[in-house]
């Protein structure tokens, strides 16, 4: 039986790009993928609480895992090492698109797996390494570190206007002039409005029309 698993660590990630990798791979060489498995997880989780721990007790002898990498498998040495020795042990192969492997039971894929486990292991300690050696360096040339001063988020700006926002609203600005005013999106005020309750105080004997609900128009009833 053939699997194909699919994985994503964030919201920003896709799965379509992924399935759109395997589904060209498998076209071009006329495979059929009997399972898909997808999941939206970090692998920092467990395996057991994974659909790809699952999936690895499912596998029998002469099943194929296809996957985009082998890092959508695991994140550390350890953890894509054990993934693959629970593999090889089941006599089940696994292909990745990117690196073009085929990794069975056998001494060459072993040593090749182990390969790519080590270098991506070294690859991520010399990130944190110089990531670290670059912070240390700030801190001893007197670097502030963070957000830039005068850099404020979108909704700090908000929050520190509070009353002139409530101002403009009251003067009669339509959202749309008070987020241009405040160098904001309009969509961005308006979540900022509702999540702190500001709303245009109404003088006595206004109303707003209903038609204009959502909108900044003020009438006066007849």
């Amino acid at each position: 039986m053939i699997y194909a698993y699919i994985r994503v660590s964030t919201g920003r990630q896709t799965i379509s790009h992924q399935r759109f990798e395997i589904r060209n791979y498998i076209k071009k060489n006329n495979i059929v993928v009997e399972k898909w498995i997808e999941e939206k997880i970090s692998s920092r989780k467990p395996l057991k609480k994974r659909k790809l721990g699952l999936l690895l007790e499912e596998l029998k002898n002469g099943d194929i895992l296809i996957s985009c990498e082998l890092s959508r498998l695991g994140r550390s040495l350890m953890e894509v090492m054990g993934i693959l020795e629970m593999c090889l042990k089941k006599n089940c192969q696994v292909w990745t698109i990117k690196e073009n492997y085929k990794l069975g039971n056998d001494i060459q894929s072993q040593v090749l797996a182990f390969a790519f486990g080590l270098s991506a292991q070294i690859e991520r300690d010399l990130i944190s390494q110089r990531t670290k050696m670059s912070l240390d360096h700030m801190k001893a040339t007197g670097q502030k570190l963070g957000r830039p001063l005068g850099a404020q988020s979108k909704e700090l700006k908000l929050s520190h206007n509070v009353r002139k926002i409530k101002n403009m609203l009251n003067q009669g600005l339509t959202k749309k002039n008070i987020a241009r005013t405040m160098k904001v999106q309009p969509i961005t005020l308006r979540r900022f409005l509702r999540r702190n309750n500001i709303e245009r105080e109404m003088p006595p004997g206004m109303k707003i029309s209903r038609l204009a609900l959502g909108k900044d128009i003020i009438k006066t009833p007849r």
